[in-house]
């Protein structure tokens, strides 16, 4: 198999450090990973003796990595250096160590099980008017069983010790094929090869508009570099051992986006048990969406264990914090991988039913149990020092004056991004930015200058935190063609080995558990409530009531939420409940569900056609016995988001105000306010005036994102003729474009879209005739924010706005295209719109 039985790891932490902030999991470099000599014989969770940092003893116990006390460090030191040797701990008499991860380990709920269960049979009712679902029951029991294998896998599972590189460059499309790779990725093998390599890219091809929008470049510098990091890795595997075909390297995965690439290579020992290898790739750039920022990843199955790499590019720019973090949160979300049937077989004899149990064939990032996170993800130091002084700090190494300052830390310390991710300590210079070429921070008169900065970075979450330990963290001087310095890790971590017969000999211990508490009597639960009132809920945001269940019989509860008679989900689609089943033994502790309301656009545009009411009643089945009726209510605050322009107009006063019910709104309005209709909805005015005031010299407004919280008070505002407060320029602008793409009809139709290709000639005829098909009050808005960016046009030079951006933006705002994918005769109508939106945003007359 080529896998070695774990060593003793060191775990070197200086004094002090906030472990949310920086804690590295460091070890003694003198101890060797995997190599080609089999080492299988090992028995599940026997402990072995070992003293701390000594060699394994014996050689006949199973040596699993403990968690050494941590050594003492000289006052003011950071840490261990990356590449240097750790200062060994002193010798302790050999002690007991437990099987890993045994006391530290996280059994966390799999997010899979807040998702309804999928039954392929229908319920059934007893004679005793009893409604039941044999396949339900059985779901809910094997699912409760496997949670408890899960908890014991120590018991039947072989840990091993695998070698991992990680390395992240951001290359500023630069990249010749003279350049060696050899320092970067192959400098750290002084204890031996690494088993798996994981090599991310960023900016393989320049962040244009056009390398955005058609992404020709990308496959071609995909496979160059590809292939130069697999010359380089095998090449230097030539000066270390004479087999090649055994240790040499196989590329088993590789993803590109734009200018993102990531790369995973293990070698060829290893390539039998590295399976269910699957890609996924996730933009979110250009309006939300764009392949210029964004994740590329990779996941497989080593041996027993699932690997997630995720090589990210966040969003730029000193200030934008807020922008990076939601990056994270996008790509950490929508990642998913379609694994297949097999993959979630295997999955489930590990110790899951959760997958079967939903019918999913699909897994997250944080279903794995190791995920990599590396790349540019554009974190800087802090605002509040400055540039000069960054630099200074920088070019004179003084690293204790800028770490407090680092911005990636001062958010995972606040639990705004990487939650539950761990980085190494950041012992050598910020990479960015350099003068391409030279070893020279960027300081030219004709270049902007910028601060200095960590962006490129390695963290990993593990299931099991002991399982992944850093040895070393740092970056390499060369190549040096890029802005931006390589970044590398090596690490080890703990690799499963599950013993099937072991694992089905506590199914059956189990099993027995279980049938000593099944009879024919009826299971009975209490709930501490039936009625979930939610009072006043919002546009946009969700809010969550907890209801507790207790099982108060003698004898197994399982329940479950259940469709109503003649539907198939089990509430509205403004409600989910997490999780949606379980299993209660008797004396167990409650067991808590939590139902959230959220209004999404899709909601309020119901609401406000009479579609759509908030209240429900929801079903709790218990399997064998019987059903529990929970009431669920809750008042819609109305919002001019998902309103319709028509009805809009039509209003004097604030949107809040406007009763829901038509007979009361009739009531109480003065029935000749439509003869006195406004041009244009009165909130749309309200926020292009704030704009057109406050924002125009902006840069990047329409491209940069809001901040969040900005944008719920704006909205707010705006539905209550509020005063606004004090907001950036970028959070109007965006819930300019968030109150267009919610209206229920577009501004445009795409029906008025050109039918015919458009081009100097026939321009000018179709842009009449659109503004000549569009109804009075489209019209109207039309114009009204075609105008909002020819006025912003005219301030290009400040916010750096273009044309072409403006006209695609304005496509997108005034005729969102729902869907995910588009015919090319669809393509062409929008390309032609857009054309049209530029001849107007530009021309002098119609």
């Amino acid at each position: 198999t080529g896998l070695r039985k774990p060593l003793p790891l060191r775990h070197a932490r200086s004094l002090g450090q906030d472990r949310r902030k920086q804690s590295p999991r460091s070890i003694d470099n003198s101890q060797s990973t995997m190599s080609g000599v089999p080492a299988f014989a090992m028995a599940p969770g026997q402990a072995g003796n070992a003293s701390n940092g000594a060699p394994v003893s014996g050689g006949s116990g199973t040596m699993t990595p403990p968690q050494a006390p941590t050594p003492t460090q000289p006052q003011g030191q950071q840490g261990v250096v990356p590449g240097s040797t750790p200062q060994a701990a002193p010798a302790e008499a050999p002690q007991q160590v437990t099987p890993p991860g045994s006391g530290n380990r996280k059994i966390a709920r799999d997010p899979k099980e807040d998702q309804m269960l999928v039954t392929t049979i229908p319920d059934e009712e007893t004679e005793q008017g009893v409604i039941r679902n044999r396949q339900a029951i059985e779901k809910i029991r094997d699912t409760w069983l496997y949670k408890q294998v899960k908890s014991r896998q120590d018991e039947f599972t072989n840990y091993q010790q695998a070698k991992l590189f990680v390395g992240t460059w951001n290359v500023n499309a630069k990249g010749k094929p003279e350049d060696d790779l050899t320092r970067w990725l192959c400098s750290d093998w002084g204890q031996g090869p690494p088993d798996v390599v994981c090599v991310g890219f960023q900016e393989i091809v320049d962040l244009n508009a056009v390398n955005v929008a058609v992404d020709n470049k990308t496959q071609q510098k995909t496979q160059f570099w590809s292939e130069k990091i697999h010359e380089t890795l095998n090449n230097a595997i030539l000066k270390v051992s004479r087999d090649q075909a055994r240790d040499g390297y196989t590329l088993i995965m590789q993803r590109s986006m734009v200018g993102l690439l990531v790369s995973v290579f293990v070698k060829n020992v290893h390539r039998p048990r590295t399976k269910y290898v699957s890609s996924a790739s996730v933009g979110v750039g250009v309006m939300g969406i764009g392949g210029n920022k964004g994740g590329v990843s990779v996941r497989m199955q080593f041996y027993d264990s699932t690997l997630c790499f995720v090589c990210t590019h966040l969003a730029a720019h000193r200030e934008n914090v807020t922008g990076r973090n939601a990056d994270f949160a996008n790509v950490y979300a929508k990642t998913s991988f379609e694994v297949g049937e097999e993959a979630i077989r295997e999955v489930i004899r590990s110790g899951s039913l959760s997958h079967w149990a939903i019918g999913s064939s699909a897994t997250a990032v944080a279903d794995h149990d190791i995920v990599i996170w590396l790349g540019d993800l554009n974190y800087r130091i802090d605002e509040s020092m400055p540039t000069e002084t960054v630099l200074k700090h920088s070019e004179a190494k003084s690293l204790n004056a800028l770490i407090p300052l680092d911005q990636l830390n001062l958010e995972r310390g606040a639990g705004r991004s990487f939650r539950e991710f761990e980085e190494g300590i950041l012992a050598f210079p910020p990479t960015y930015k350099y003068q391409p070429g030279t070893d020279v921070y960027e300081q030219r008169p004709d270049k902007k200058l910028r601060a200095p900065a960590w962006c490129d970075r390695i963290l990993w979450r593990a299931q099991v935190p002991n399982h992944i330990q850093q040895v070393s963290y740092n970056r390499c001087e060369t190549p040096n063609v890029s802005d931006h310095k390589p970044v590398y890790s090596t690490m080890r971590m703990v690799v499963k080995d599950v013993i099937a017969a072991k694992r089905e000999a506590i199914y059956d211990e189990l099993m027995r558990k279980l049938d000593r508490f099944d009879n024919t009597a009826l299971p009975i639960v209490g709930l501490d409530r039936d009625t979930l009132d939610f009072g006043e809920v919002r546009y946009g945001q969700t809010s969550t009531l907890k209801l507790k269940i207790t099982n108060t019989g003698n004898v197994v509860a399982q329940f479950r939420l259940a469709p109503k008679l003649d539907e198939v989900s089990i509430c509205k689609p403004w409600m989910s409940v997490s999780p949606t089943y379980g299993m209660l033994l008797p004396g167990e502790e409650a067991a808590t569900l939590e139902f959230t309301v959220s209004i999404d656009n899709s909601t309020a545009q119901n609401i406000n056609a009479g579609r759509e009411v908030l209240d429900d009643i929801l079903i709790l089945r218990l399997e064998g016995g019987r059903d529990y009726y929970i009431t669920v209510k809750a008042d819609y605050a109305r919002s001019c988001f998902g309103m319709s322009l028509e009805e809009l107009v039509m209003y004097t006063k604030p949107i809040r105000s406007i009763p829901l019910d038509p007979i009361e709104r009739t009531e109480k309005l003065d029935p000749t306010t439509g003869a006195t209709a406004l041009c244009v909805p009165k909130e749309l005015w309200r926020i292009v005036d704030a704009i057109i005031h406050k924002g125009l010299d902006t840069p990047g407004l329409f491209v940069e994102a809001g901040v969040a919280d900005e944008v719920a008070e704006i909205r707010e505002a705006l539905d209550t003729e509020a005063q606004f407060g004090t907001y950036r320029a970028h959070s109007y602008a965006e819930a300019l474009i968030a109150f267009l793409t919610s209206l229920p009809s577009p501004v445009v139709l795409p029906s008025l879209f050109p039918s015919v290709e458009i081009d100097s000639q026939n321009i000018q005829s179709f842009s009449r005739r659109l503004l000549d098909e569009l109804p009075p009050i489209h019209y109207n808005v039309f114009v009204y924010i075609v105008s909002l960016f020819r006025k912003a046009l005219q301030h290009r030079n400040k916010n750096l706005l273009t044309a072409a951006k403006a006209a695609r933006i304005c496509c997108d705002a005034l005729s969102p295209d729902g869907t995910d994918q588009n015919s090319n005769q669809d393509m062409t109508k929008r390309t032609g719109m857009q054309l049209i939106m530029i001849h107007l945003l530009e021309t002098s007359s119609i």
